[in-house]
């Protein structure tokens, strides 16, 4: 059984149960079909935030839950209520959950020296936020503790993503480079010298990482992320040339000028990068693409949405999340300086 499974990451997820002869039952708030799922895949309508509509889907038991929207510990404690009918489960975390050893975190970056400094790579041993109410960290943190808490009663595999990406996706940070490549914006401004380095995470391989643990039940925490970690330098390339397109990018030495130029999604002070052995080691794990592999998906996916609408319109979330990512007269003027 998967939960949200018309999401970014549920619809690969299916599919990829699915070709591996699971019997899935797709659960979403529409009850919507993928149209790339195979026939025997099942749909049902529930609400994860209702709790007798999803213990009502669940029925008399399933295998594996995999859950790709829980979020909070009444989320776990919802989970593991149902333990007796479920043999294990699957469920996103995130690599926001991490702490530098000073205590830094997602959450203090926007303080002087607030960005976290991580060991590069970062393994699943680097200690984590405190669970708590007051971000997305520390409420993906207090899911992963009530999980993890519950071991015996639900094996759990948690899996922490980084920067996700694929086909849709509310807020797709390629957006940043391939709306100027649309707009015939030939010069990007890239801080810290271009070299930012936040681990992407695809949606295959993550589904890869699903595929696997639903067969291999267990309490873990894994990371899930790429076998590469570009710097925003080599993902402005390589959008580039998936659009073909020439660029320039002008770097700029520490942070962006403002806030709304050079500001992208992808440019943070300090590197951001897992280590996916554990997952190797425990699961078999091997990635079934690249980065740049997938990028044809994801910006045609981006143009469709894109296509006769404000791009606002099409991705309110990139703004609350980004600011204004195209001050466009910003950026000239800074430029022309």
């Amino acid at each position: 059984m998967v939960i949200g499974a018309t999401g970014q990451i549920g619809r690969v997820a299916v599919g990829a149960l699915a070709g591996d002869d699971w019997e899935v039952t797709a659960v979403s708030r529409s009850g919507g079909r993928d149209e790339d799922w195979p026939d025997g895949v099942r749909v049902a309508r529930a609400d994860r935030e209702d709790d007798k509509a999803l213990s009502a889907v669940v029925g008399d038991g399933c295998d594996v839950l995999v859950d790709m929207v829980a979020y909070g510990p009444e989320h776990a404690r919802q989970l593991t209520s149902l333990a007796d009918r479920v043999g294990s489960a699957v469920v996103i975390s995130s690599v926001s959950v991490y702490e530098d050893d000073k205590g830094r975190t997602f959450d203090t970056q926007q303080e002087p020296d607030g960005f976290p400094v991580y060991p590069v790579p970062i393994t699943e041993d680097q200690r984590t936020i405190a669970p708590g109410e007051a971000s997305y960290s520390t409420r993906k943190a207090g899911l992963e503790h009530e999980l993890l808490a519950a071991g015996g009663q639900l094996p759990t595999t948690l899996l922490r993503a980084g920067a996700i990406h694929g086909p849709y996706c509310r807020t797709p940070r390629e957006l940043y480079f391939v709306k100027r490549n649309l707009d015939g914006r030939r010069r990007r401004v890239l801080p810290y010298g271009g070299r930012s380095r936040f681990h992407p995470a695809g949606v295959h391989n993550i589904a890869e990482l699903i595929r696997l643990a639903a067969s291999r039940p267990g309490s873990r925490v894994l990371n899930a992320v790429d076998p590469d970690a570009p710097t925003v330098a080599e993902i402005a390339a390589a959008i580039d040339a998936a659009m073909g397109v020439e660029a320039e990018s002008v770097l700029v030495d520490g942070p962006a000028p403002s806030a709304t130029v050079g500001d992208t999604p992808w440019s943070v002070p300090a590197p951001v990068v897992c280590d996916m052995s554990a997952a190797e080691r425990e699961l078999g794990y091997r990635p079934v693409a690249r980065y740049a592999e997938t990028l044809p998906e994801t910006i045609a996916w981006i143009e469709g949405r894109l296509a006769g609408r404000d791009w606002r319109e099409a991705y309110p979330k990139m703004l609350t999340a980004y600011g204004d990512l195209f001050d466009y007269a910003a950026e000239d003027a800074w430029l022309a300086k």
